[in-house]
């Protein structure tokens, strides 16, 4: 290899180890300290800011971590004692090996987590199969949610056999894969095992490109999860540093149904007597009629049809809304809140 050519190789690499996300000295300033409690068997990792306001509970979307909540915490501690939390399969939380991942058994311990840890009733916000977890607890632990904020969660499309017929599936599928095959590197093996996505939907390369990428942060940054610059989308590059400490077995509780074990969604939904606001993310079938997106209009239709005291709200936003519109996320969850 000709000098000029490492010389360029050695530079990218040291530029991708010197990355830090702007969002770290953000969220200190606003004075968020980062914790652990011991929950039953669950050792829970979380960010708490300042007493500004009620307590408000943050639960991030499926293969990401508090992090990714970054670009609004430091409005919302103007207004809420927040408490962003790595629920078990995702960011520092860590469980026993037969840990059951499943909605009842993570609801619960979040719920003892309420009870122990901030000791009062909750206002909750959760994204994605957050937003699973979020409607789990205002159903089954009503003694200890004030109101719900669900953003984009999967209602009914996480449930078996729709979930077959989404994109997520195919996470899912890799996820499952990785358990079977005692995957010990989840991000690189998830990489791997999306290479023609990446070669087909991004560029021809970019799948090797961006494992290379983690491997030059990882040595420069031991210890820490992988967090690419390069990667100019927040939400890729959040879940890129989700995946990178990603439990597997999470996601291969969806692929099995497993994990909605005890839960079923218009059931649960059905039992939720305090305000819920439904917020709704952009959707559409694929021409190969996969589904993008967390839920259809019919879907979302058939939650507001259940709930007892819910608001729909539809935004022009992707998935994960408080990293596609942090400023929108934030006034809407405000202006809910306080009403009630």
């Amino acid at each position: 290899m000709k000098t000029s050519v490492i010389a360029a190789v050695a530079a990218r690499a040291l530029r991708i180890g010197r990355y830090v996300d702007p969002g770290h000295a953000a969220v200190a300033a606003a004075g968020y300290a980062e914790k652990n409690a011991q929950v039953n068997a669950v050792n829970l990792n979380y960010v708490e800011g300042p007493d500004n306001g009620p307590p408000l509970v943050l639960l991030h979307a499926q293969h990401m971590d508090w992090f990714s909540y970054n670009r609004v915490l430091p409005e919302l501690a103007r207004s809420f004692h927040v408490f962003a939390v790595d629920y078990p399969g995702h960011g520092k939380t860590t469980v026993p090996g037969d840990y059951p991942m499943t909605a009842g058994q993570i609801g619960g311990d979040l719920a003892d987590f309420i009870k122990i840890k901030i000791k009062l009733p909750v206002y909750v916000t959760g994204n994605s199969s957050g937003g699973l977890l979020a409607t789990w607890l205002a159903a089954d632990r009503p003694d200890l949610v004030r109101s719900v904020l669900l953003e984009d969660p999967p209602l009914f499309s996480a449930e078996q056999p729709r979930i077959r017929e989404t994109i997520a599936y195919r996470s899912f599928v890799t996820s499952d894969a990785a358990v079977r095959d005692r995957a010990g590197d989840f991000l690189l093996y998830w990489i791997d095992s999306n290479k023609k996505f990446f070669d087909n939907n991004v560029r021809r390369g970019a799948g090797f490109a961006l494992a290379q990428a983690v491997m030059a942060y990882r040595r420069a940054n031991p210890g820490k999860p992988a967090e690419i610059g390069l990667l100019k989308n927040d939400t890729v590059r959040q879940l890129v540093r989700g995946l990178d400490r990603y439990d597997p077995r999470f996601g291969a509780a969806f692929y099995d149904g497993s994990w909605n074990t005890g839960f079923d969604h218009a059931e649960a939904l059905a039992r939720i007597t305090c305000p819920v606001l439904l917020l709704h993310a952009n959707f559409e079938t694929m021409p190969n009629g996969v589904f993008h997106g967390a839920m259809s209009q019919a879907e979302a239709d058939r939650a507001m049809s259940l709930l007892t005291n819910g608001t729909y709200r539809r935004i022009d936003a992707t998935h994960v809304v408080h990293l596609a519109q942090p400023a929108s996320f934030t006034r809407v969850l405000t202006d809910f809140f306080a009403k009630e």
